[in-house]
């Protein structure tokens, strides 16, 4: 099985301000739950409450976008892997931002969501544009290195590893386990302690 993310096209959403972290994404009260299903109706709750129907995530012509600009800072606080899994559920499959907090950003590299940056003002001018033009598609080009929308392009930036990493799809580590079953059960069987029938005896 090969997970290979190397191009990502969507509708935008534009999510401004700075620091914005894992428990306004999530709050700790939809932590209880027992899978991840489920999490995508809560995204942002609190924020969505104040803001009574004016968030972004709550706004009609952004329901069914998949690329998220935000700012600097992006998912700090706790490292709860609930805010990555309630963004996803939501339908987001690619985050750029201005930074991102270390831990949130490899949940989302773990969960197959590139999350890459670019300067300030070009993350203005994507916020600005989207907002303008919520109907045009976004493309996140992870081979080139590029954002465009419409017209607009610009560099983007991500880890050498971690770009390797989504291209080769080897992010999903789920999915090397099975694509390699074979060999995995191989090597397990030539190992004592996987095999008891070949564990020495005890004295």
């Amino acid at each position: 099985m090969v997970s290979e993310i190397k191009t990502i096209s969507g509708r935008g959403i534009p999510l401004v301000g700075n620091d914005i972290d894992t428990d306004r994404i999530i709050p700790a009260r939809f932590l209880r739950c027992v899978t991840f299903d489920g999490l995508g109706a809560h995204v942002f709750a609190d924020d969505r409450a104040a803001l009574k129907g004016q968030h972004p995530f709550d706004q009609p012509q952004y329901q069914g976008a998949k690329i998220l600009v935000v700012n600097r800072n992006f998912g700090c606080g706790s490292s709860r892997e609930h805010a990555p899994q309630a963004i996803a559920k939501w339908g987001i499959r690619a985050v750029i931002g201005e930074s991102f907090a270390e831990i949130f950003f490899g949940n989302c590299l773990a969960m197959g969501i590139p999350c890459v940056t670019t300067d300030s003002t070009t993350v203005k001018q994507l916020q600005e544009a989207i907002a303008a033009n919520p109907q045009a598609a976004v493309t996140v080009n992870l081979e080139t290195m590029q954002v465009q929308f419409g017209d607009f392009s610009a560099p983007i930036s991500i880890g050498e590893g971690a770009k390797n990493m989504f291209v080769s799809g080897t992010w999903d580590a789920c999915g090397q386990l099975v694509a390699h079953a074979d060999q995995i059960r191989a090597t397990a069987a030539k190992l004592p302690y996987m095999n008891w029938s070949q564990a020495p005896a005890q004295s």
